[in-house]
């Protein structure tokens, strides 16, 4: 255990906050490799902390993979894994789900700030009803309409006067963060602050604006970056550094503009890792040993469980996917993970292993193409090819063998889960 650790630990519960941008592209950070984008809190999080290089969402687009990071299960056991929950939509994350806030009460004070998009009619809304003590934010992404900011305590939820600032969002959900932080410095919170950047529309704050070579996609991120070092520095002032986990990470890989970094296709795109494998920085001072790189794998459902046994709450009574990742953060532990399971929609279009990636879902022009309906699933050797560009099945029939047959267990197994294409509302 690392000096301090256990005085640490026994001083207070830890505080959490996580960061979840939307959108972001594992490639669009410093110390990811990027060169465009300036994001020097990231990168110094990073050396004060742990960067996961093979870090994985629960779904290519943002709905199913926030269902599955606040439960730690995949989103196809919540009715969420299909496609994203639109205005026109009366679905959301069903009420006998155990959130992270839920499972965290009534030891934490609980907080979501920035954009929920789980329903946004009751029972499902608004997120006080899942555990969260304040909500302030977007019922769903900021490309959709009608569209206005929320402030809910439980047991209501009230319109705020404003209207939707785009330019200065990111800031408004830094500072009301800030300001959740402030009043309960005194004792354990859980901060989840979900930011609409750097999805799309992009409308950079003219504080930030013409500061990035990356034009506005740029300059969006270069914000969170800032609001990120604000971070940093309230919880120093406050004396609360050490006693703070800070987690960052995406929803899923980046849509028109950003970088999927050597990774192939991006949000969306089928069972390629570019839509899947996000950025995953954690850092908390005595707690997480400073400057390592790990790619051991995980993926946001295991959120969950790790920060049941970091802040020793007791685990939901369901049955979870995700796995306790405490071990890996503290100190580049080995993955509790054989394999990740990666749905597109509701099908399971690939599975990763630490060694290999087999694919056998994609799109083709407007087709959804079920690759091994055709007798053409693929497999990758991602120690030499991480951008999945050549097929090796035929030099590994045992490997291949051995994933379809994973596939077939994944299949029958949630199957039974899958509900198909919504009937569209109008």
């Amino acid at each position: 255990m690392l000096p301090g650790a256990v005085r640490a630990a026994t001083r207070r519960k830890p505080n959490i906050v996580l960061i979840l941008a939307d959108d972001l592209g594992w490639g669009d950070l410093g110390s990811y490799g990027a060169r465009l984008i300036r994001t020097p809190a990231l990168d110094r999080m990073a050396r004060e902390g742990i960067r996961l290089t093979d870090a994985y969402a629960s779904a290519n687009v943002c709905t199913p993979s926030r269902a599955g990071l606040l439960t730690g299960r995949y989103p196809i056991r919540t009715g969420l894994a299909y496609d994203v929950i639109r205005a026109s939509d009366t679905i959301g994350l069903p009420p006998g789900e155990v959130t992270i806030a839920e499972m965290l009460k009534p030891d934490y004070a609980t907080a979501l700030i920035g954009k929920w998009h789980l329903g946004h009619v009751a029972p499902y809304w608004p997120p006080t009803v899942q555990g969260f003590d304040l909500f302030f934010g977007l019922p769903y992404s900021h490309d959709m309409t009608p569209l206005s900011l929320y402030e809910a305590h439980a047991p209501g939820v009230e319109l705020t006067r404003e209207d939707v600032d785009f330019a200065r969002l990111t800031e408004r959900f830094f500072d009301r963060g800030f300001r959740f932080i402030e009043t309960n410095r005194a004792k354990p919170f859980f901060l989840m602050m979900a930011l609409t950047a750097p999805h799309y529309p992009l409308v950079p704050n003219p504080d930030h604006a013409g500061h990035s070579p990356a034009a506005a996609y740029g300059q969006v991120v270069e914000e969170v970056d800032a609001g990120v070092g604000r971070l940093f520095a309230r919880l120093a002032r406050l004396g609360i550094d050490r006693d703070t986990l800070v987690i960052v990470t995406s929803d899923n890989g980046p849509w028109f503009e950003g970088s999927s970094g050597p990774l192939r296709d991006r949000k969306g795109g089928g069972g390629w890792d570019g839509g899947f494998r996000v950025p995953f920085i954690a850092r908390q001072p005595g707690r997480i040993a400073p400057g390592r790189t790990s790619a051991a794998l995980s993926m946001n459902i295991d959120l969950l469980p790790t920060l049941a046994a970091w802040t020793g709450r007791p685990l939901p009574a369901v049955e979870l996917d995700g796995r306790d990742i405490g071990a890996l953060l503290r100190s580049g532990g080995p993955s509790p993970h054989e394999d990740l399971l990666l749905f597109d929609n509701e099908s399971v279009a690939a599975i990763r292993t630490a060694h290999w990636k087999y694919v056998r879902r994609s799109y083709y022009r407007t087709v959804d193409l079920p690759l091994s309906d055709h007798g053409y699933d693929l497999l990758f050797d991602l120690r030499v090819d991480p951008a999945e560009t050549y097929n090796v099945s035929s030099l590994h029939a045992d490997v291949m063998a051995d994933m379809r047959a994973r596939a077939a267990r994944a299949d029958a197994r949630f199957g039974a889960f899958a509900r198909g294409p919504r009937k569209k509302v109008g």
